[in-house]
């Protein structure tokens, strides 16, 4: 048996047999199936493998029986970076084809680490297999580079070990890609760029180990040609986990002899050995599924009661952990509506306001509002979005115990001109009884509604760290009229006033619906403005008095979640789009639910242009069923004959991410005066991960991890700055995480990375299934509001979740690091 050392080319092997320990106890990975039963081995590898003198061992064994440019490559690489570094991350390397290396206890018991850079085939007899085995079970390290994964074909053990067996059918020519590095903690990945571009070969799998391994990094397929068995957007590359006892990482690059002079596929190495080898902590588990636990908090309403929860409508949660939670305004099923106009207590429903006590675990009904909000379902001239629609604490809500609810209140209605008063009001809460003093109310921001025909309220509501309380509103605008495009018929109204036509309210510069308030509260009840508004409320454009101040974001159609990261006070927000299922050359886009990066005060469109600044036609009397010009993004106007506000308005921003029935992002070709063909043979999807359908955008949180916490059911560090963005319903519609680019994400800029959350925040009919609001509590934990399963009421699905987890901190433990704490 010979090795092939770092100095010493060929070297003798000394084959021991003495113990050399204990083997490890308890498994992290999946059972190993493939274990021979009774064992092939009594050896005993010493528990960990490997000490403080880090040795790492290369098997490069083949079934073929000769050694390829690429192991040879692949060897010099890794004796390189054993080489380099600091001196506390330096080790040793020897390097063997020789099976036997396997069955002697001795030898496995001086590394750390082993590195299979091998080709396919079965490498290994049993017993050889046994005593890997046996070597990972007390605690040793593996890495699998490329080809490793074809590596003993009829193990599931192995299988297990390298996470995933490449498709037959995988692609052979090298093709340069783009690699989304998406965990910027794990030493493999943090130095590495977020859209790594290289040439290698890439495997298709022949089952996708996303879920069950932790994935670092994957392949973006647009970039390349994936061939028939192609995985689709998630496409992993490399990942870790914690299995049977020891470490496994593999990366399906290291396919070429050019992949070991990148510096970049170098750091990923050194990284994966720093890991493998215990010289650094890493974590593995963050993304696997099976470590989070969705629990229902909320128990189904007592009949004819709301005594758990209303139609829910948004979530906050307090410092001390409570979590309070509103309903809109729809009763439970069993109770009557009134829809005509004729009776006082048209529309009158109770906007509910919950507390749920994660000490006690019990329910408090805090109290209830009397909205507008309850005409139950129907078409755009019966049904109604209006009633309690949003709900923030104050900064200081431990010691002021203040509330602010953002709602419509059913005694300002005038059924005779069918509008309404929407506003935000602070209430304050008794601490110690969770009950809300409704004649505490100071109205701080009014403003009128039209109460003819549904829909877009907005409500969602946020802060940044300066104090600053930011307000979504809706369009406030039927979805009719319009052909389910723009939204611009100006001709419907009720009594004077338009109820078809955004350009009155998302696209007015003088309204203050359709936008995204910023203002600040003052200790008595009234509000200031912030410098860097949209506007300031004092333009003279246009002979003055057109503008007003409050508005930080305008053009957004029904934006019902916001959320400010207040790490950077950057606005994150979501609205939903219109109702063509298609895009028409005649009239513009398909319905495009979107998503924002909010860095500065701007205008996002609605109701002139969506998406990546695709425009929509204009219409105007008398005829508003004859398409007039398109609209032109970068210098907008407002021509309706509802318009109060400025003509001439502020250029578009792009938006993030938007998606339609079709696809996620769809671009089209564009003509010399940038009019996108609309042609729906010509898109093309710049977000494959994407899906409508039916589809409401629910924008999420961005997360951020608290080390100092000592909570158990916190979410790991892997998920900090991330941003979560979901829909409402859970069929093709998104519920993921992504990363953006700060360089690019304020002007527009796409994702640069998604992983999925629907195994984590669980789908289907019995989990989670039509999200309503979802944030992070003080205790790391996510709580998710699930609607319900009807629509303007709740029902026994209507629920508060939390979604912890269990995976454990990083690995391996302080106390088995090679060299110590480091």
């Amino acid at each position: 048996m010979h090795l092939r050392g770092l100095r010493t080319r060929r070297r003798a092997w000394a084959a021991t047999l003495t113990a050399a320990g204990v083997v490890a106890g308890l498994m992290s990975g999946p059972t190993a199936s493939a274990r021979p039963d009774p064992p092939l081995t009594t050896m005993s590898v010493k528990s960990p493998p490997g000490g403080a003198d880090v040795r790492v061992l290369i098997f490069y064994g083949s079934a073929a029986g000769e050694e390829s440019p690429v192991v040879n490559a692949a060897i010099e690489a890794i004796e390189k970076i054993g080489l380099s570094g600091t001196a506390d991350q330096r080790f040793a390397v020897d390097a063997t084809d020789d099976a036997r290396v396997f069955t002697d206890e001795t030898g496995l018991s001086r590394y750390n680490a082993i590195v299979f850079p091998t080709g396919g085939g079965d490498v290994l007899d049993p017993e050889q297999e046994a005593g890997l085995e046996t070597y990972m079970e007390a605690g040793g390290g593996f890495v699998g580079i490329h080809d490793a994964a074809r590596a003993e074909p009829y193990s599931d053990w192995f299988t297990g070990l390298v996470g995933a067996r490449p498709a037959t059918s995988s692609p052979t020519a090298v093709q340069r890609a783009v690699v989304e590095v998406g965990d910027r903690r794990h030493p493999a990945t943090q130095d590495l760029p977020v859209q790594w571009k290289r040439p290698d070969q890439w495997f298709n799998w022949t089952q996708n180990p996303s879920g069950a391994v932790h994935t670092v990094a994957r392949v973006r397929e647009s970039t390349y040609r994936p061939g028939a068995s192609a995985n689709g957007w998630d496409h992993p590359v490399s990942w870790c986990r914690d299995y049977d006892g020891g470490r496994s990482f593999y990366t399906g690059m290291g396919g070429t002899v050019s992949s070991y002079d990148e510096t970049d596929f170098r750091a990923h190495l050194r990284g994966a050995l720093l890991w493998t080898t215990r010289l650094a902590q890493a974590d593995c588990k963050a993304t696997i599924n099976g470590n989070y636990k969705a629990e229902r908090l909320t128990q189904p309403n007592q009949p004819g009661q709301n005594d758990q929860i209303g139609e829910p409508h948004g979530l906050v949660t307090a410092p001390d952990g409570r979590v309070l939670y509103i309903g809109r305004g729809g009763a439970d099923s069993s109770q009557p509506v009134v829809t005509d106009w004729k009776n006082p207590d048209i529309g009158k429903g109770k906007g509910q306001v919950h507390v749920y006590d994660p000490a006690t675990k019990k329910v408090t009904l805090a109290g209830e509002l009397t909205v507008f909000g309850n005409k139950g379902g129907g078409d755009e001239l019966v049904k109604v979005e209006e009633g309690l629609l949003g709900i923030e604490l104050d900064p200081r809500f431990a010691q002021n115990g203040w509330v602010y609810l953002h709602y419509t209140p059913h005694s300002q209605i005038n059924r005779e001109t069918r509008m309404a008063e929407r506003r935000v009001s602070r209430f304050t809460l008794d601490l110690a009884t969770d009950k809300l003093d409704l004649g505490s109310e100071k109205a701080l921001l009014k403003w009128p509604v039209q109460i003819h025909s549904c829909c877009h309220a907005g409500g969602g509501m946020t802060w940044d760290s300066k104090g600053n309380l930011y307000i979504a509103t809706g369009d406030n605008n039927s979805s009719g009229f319009s052909g389910g495009y723009s939204g611009n018929n100006p001709q419907p109204n009720y009594q004077g006033v338009s109820f078809a036509d955004a350009r009155r309210t998302a696209g007015n510069t003088n309204n203050l619906n359709g936008k995204i308030l910023r203002i600040h509260p003052e200790p008595d009840g009234t509000y200031t403005l912030p410098d860097g508004n949209l506007f300031t409320g004092r333009e003279t454009d246009e002979g003055g008095g057109r503008t007003r101040g409050e508005i930080y974001v305008m053009g957004v159609r029904n934006p019902a979640r916001i959320f400010v990261d207040q790490k950077t006070d950057i606005l994150y927000a979501g609205w939903v789009g219109p109702d063509a299922s298609a895009p028409s050359t005649t009239w513009g886009p398909a319905k495009y639910d979107t998503f924002a990066v909010i860095t500065e005060a701007g205008n996002r469109g609605w109701p002139y242009c969506m998406g990546n600044k695709q425009p929509y036609r204009d219409r105007n009397l008398p005829d508003p069923a004859q398409p007039l010009g398109w609209y032109d993004c970068d210098h907008p106007k407002n021509e309706s004959p509802n318009n109060d506000g400025l003509v001439n308005l502020p250029s578009v921003t792009g938006n993030n991410i938007w998606y339609s029935p079709q696809g996620g992002a769809p671009d089209f070709p564009r003509d010399t005066n940038g009019i996108p063909s609309y042609k729906q043979e010509e898109a093309t999807y710049l977000l494959p991960w994407l899906k409508g359908g039916g589809q409401a955008a629910m924008n999420g949180p961005v997360y951020r991890y608290d080390a100092a916490s000592t909570s158990a059911a916190k979410w790991p560090a892997y998920w900090d700055g991330k941003w979560f963005v979901g829909d409402f319903y859970d069929a093709d519609q998104p519920r993921n995480a992504v990363l953006t680019d700060p360089k690019t994400h304020g002007a527009g800029g796409l994702p640069v990375h998604s992983e999925s959350l629907k195994k984590i925040v669980p789908v289907g009919n019995d989990g989670i299934r039509n999200l309503m609001d979802w944030k992070f509590g003080p205790d790391g934990a996510l709580y998710v509001l699930d609607y319900g399963r009807g629509f303007f009421t709740s029902d026994a699905k209507s629920a508060l979740w939390r979604v912890t987890y269990a995976g454990g901190g990083p690995t391996p433990a302080a106390g088995q690091l090679a060299r110590g704490n480091g």
